[in-house]
């Protein structure tokens, strides 16, 4: 198995910690992983702010950096829907159909592609786990609570098979963080008080942590967790899942 690792930009910029987790816990699956140097941003922030004709640049140097991989993994699922559902190519139809098809946010590919049945991790702090949108309504790592069906959630799977974490419950578990990307800047005030309010389930349940598989989703929470002077913290899954015993 061939597989290719895509660090979204603003994970290489502002949370190195979660790429790096996100290599090792791999890497310790025994997956033979690699990481092509020139890889860059998805697109996007772009395409979300109207402007998906100017991308292709973006999914040109994708397809050439990752169609050669069986699998592609990156830890953020907003980018990889991004990439599913809207990477293309004239020259390379088929090349872009292929990657589309074979890119995985880090939490599905260890439940449906690496069938993770145990981890050797450690993490003895109480967690809140965020369920982002596009990981949840997008990519289906989780149960919506609007559907009468039964429920399930990938990233609880893995959380699971943590040592001593301790899952916190949450009042509204699949609420929006008010992030949305470009969202949280044409419509400041909307999304802090959206923000505020997802911080403030976790805080009220006494969460030394808040997690999930969206880094972009936790940034946002962390600004408000900070502004707050809150000692609560956000981490990535790949970190928790990647935890080892001090």
């Amino acid at each position: 198995m061939k597989v290719g690792l895509f660090v979204p930009c603003y994970v290489n910029q502002f949370y190195p910690g979660a790429a790096i987790a996100t290599l090792q816990l791999l890497e310790k699956l025994g997956i033979n992983i690699a990481f092509p140097p020139n890889q860059t941003c998805c697109g996007q922030p772009m395409a979300n702010s109207g402007f998906e004709h100017l991308t292709q640049g973006c999914n040109d140097l994708i397809i050439k950096d990752f169609a050669d991989y069986d699998y592609i993994v990156c830890p953020s699922g907003s980018c990889v829907l991004h990439i599913k559902e809207h990477i293309k190519s004239e020259k390379e139809p088929v090349k872009a159909a292929s990657v589309s098809h074979k890119i995985y946010e880090l939490v599905e590919f260890l439940t449906d592609i690496l069938k993770v049945e145990n981890l050797n991790a450690h993490f003895p702090y109480k967690v809140g786990v965020h369920q982002s949108c596009h990981g949840q309504r997008g990519l289906k790592l989780s149960q919506m609570s609007e559907l009468v069906e039964p429920d399930f959630s990938k990233p609880m799977q893995l959380l699971n098979m943590v040592q001593e974490l301790e899952i916190i419950p949450l009042n509204r578990k699949d609420e929006c963080c008010g992030f949305g990307g470009t969202f949280c800047v044409v419509e400041e005030a909307i999304s802090v008080k959206m923000g505020k309010d997802r911080v403030a389930d976790h805080l009220s349940h006494g969460a030394e942590y808040i997690t999930g598989a969206d880094i972009s989703c936790l940034m946002h929470m962390e600004g408000i967790l900070r502004r707050q002077g809150s000692k609560t913290k956000v981490v990535h899954i790949a970190e928790i899942l990647n935890a080892e015993r001090v």
